[in-house]
C-alpha cells in the first residue's frame, strides 16, 4: 500500500505505535463525524487502520475513496493493496488495473510491495504488469 514509513523504521509495532496508532485512528474518526467526505482525513484513516492490522476497515475506507476519487490512481492501488491483503484476488487486480489505468506508473513499487504478495502469484498478474510495463514504453 502507497503509505507512510512506520514511525519505528518499518519494524513491527511496539507498544507504544500501537498507542500511537489507536490514538490517531480515535482522532481521524473523531474528525470524520464532522468531515465525512474529508479525502486527507480518509486516506490517513485507511493507512492507519492497514497499519494496525485492521485490514477490512481499512478497505471500506479505500472503497469509500474510490467512490469520493473515481479517478485517482494511489487510492485504486490502496484498494488493490486491501483486497490483497484479504486473499480478495479478482477485486484487487481489478482495482489494480483501474490505477494503471488513471496513471498509476510505480511498477518497480508495485512489484515489491509485501501488501501485493497474494496478487503476484496469479498469473493474471503478470499479465497486467507486461501491458504495463508496454505501456510505459510507448508514452
Amino acid at each position: 500500500m502507497a503509505e507512510p514509513e512506520l514511525p519505528n523504521g518499518g519494524e513491527s509495532c511496539g507498544e507504544a505505535s500501537r498507542e500511537d496508532l489507536d490514538f490517531e485512528i480515535s482522532f481521524y474518526e473523531e474528525i470524520l463525524q464532522r468531515l465525512p467526505d474529508s479525502v486527507d482525513v480518509l486516506m490517513a484513516l485507511g493507512n492507519d487502520y492497514t497499519r494496525r492490522g485492521l485490514i477490512e476497515k481499512g478497505l471500506n475506507v479505500d472503497q469509500r475513496l474510490c467512490q469520493l476519487r473515481q479517478s485517482d490512481p494511489i487510492i485504486h492501488y490502496n484498494l488493490a493493496c486491501s483486497c490483497s491483503l484479504l486473499g480478495q484476488a479478482d477485486e484487487a487486480l481489478d482495482a489494480l488495473t483501474h490505477a494503471i489505468e488513471f496513471g498509476y506508473r510505480d511498477l518497480e513499487y508495485m512489484q515489491q510491495d509485501p501488501d501485493l504478495e497474494n496478487v503476484r502469484q496469479d498469473p493474471r498478474y503478470l499479465v497486467l504488469l507486461e501491458h504495463a510495463l508496454r505501456q510505459q514504453l510507448t508514452s
